[in-house]
């Protein structure tokens, strides 16, 4: 049985596999372009590493929100519907509908033997649901096993040290980075390089794998300054992924 791997499929898409478990994480499958979100536009740089079809099937999607082509595009779209579950935020399960199932905050699914926990997420300073929505984050346990944290969208380190004060230590830690910037809000929307390296202190991760800091215009730090930043803090084992690459610990 596999503890934990995790294939980088571009932007916040991931495969998932966790004690024998597979999840795949905000699915994106579209070809670079313009894509409209209200009278904003984000621009998607890098296509695919890989089709639904190459995906294949998955025991749950993990979907931090449904409201951004970013994390959730066309062919996303079409992938959810043939998955068996999709666990989400409440608003976003209502807006779905089909498999996809409301997660809250602290509640949890059981997936195949797996502990999948919604955990709070904001997506930007507080006050930003108003204007971004509501987003979530997920904890995979299982006995045995080291927990995984899956941030989703979160810029907050307040909601990571909630995290950390109900589960903590986390030894995983995947991380949403990227520090997204659009006109909509004058701040950051996803962690920027420094503060992802203070939530894996503060969840007292061992290892790190960062998701979503390429692949779009409106994301301002890359995997280099993710690189400096956790060189900086001198811990934890930072695995930084191109698309394609895949990452098994434990």
């Amino acid at each position: 049985m596999t503890t934990f791997s995790l294939r980088h499929l571009g932007g916040p898409t991931s495969l998932i596999t966790y004690g024998g478990v597979r999840f795949l994480t905000d699915p994106t499958f579209d070809q670079p372009g313009e894509y409209p979100v209200g009278n904003r536009v984000l621009v998607k740089t890098t296509g695919p590493v890989a089709s639904p079809a190459e995906v294949g099937a998955v025991d749950a999607v993990l979907l931090s929100h449904d409201q951004h082509a970013d994390n959730l595009d066309r062919g996303g779209r079409e992938y959810l519907a043939t998955a068996p579950l999709t666990l989400t935020t409440t608003s976003g399960a209502e807006r779905l509908g089909g498999t996809a199932r409301a997660l809250p905050n602290w509640t949890h699914a059981d997936v195949g033997g797996v502990r999948v926990t919604g955990l709070p997420a904001l997506h930007g300073p507080e006050g930003a649901e108003a204007k971004v929505g509501e987003v979530t984050g997920f904890l995979l346990s299982k006995d045995g096993l080291p927990t995984v944290y899956v941030s989703g969208d979160n810029a907050s380190l307040d909601r990571v040290r909630e995290i950390a004060g109900r589960f903590g230590p986390v030894p995983i830690a995947v991380l949403f980075a990227g520090a997204a910037r659009t006109p909509l809000i004058d701040a950051y929307l996803t962690l920027e390089s420094t503060a992802a390296a203070e939530a894996a202190e503060i969840l007292g991760a061992e290892d790190v794998v960062p998701l979503h800091p390429e692949g779009w215009g409106h994301f301002t730090q890359g995997p280099e300054t993710l690189a400096e930043a956790f060189a900086a803090a001198g811990k934890p084992r930072l695995h930084l992924l191109e698309p394609g690459a895949e990452v098994t610990l434990g």
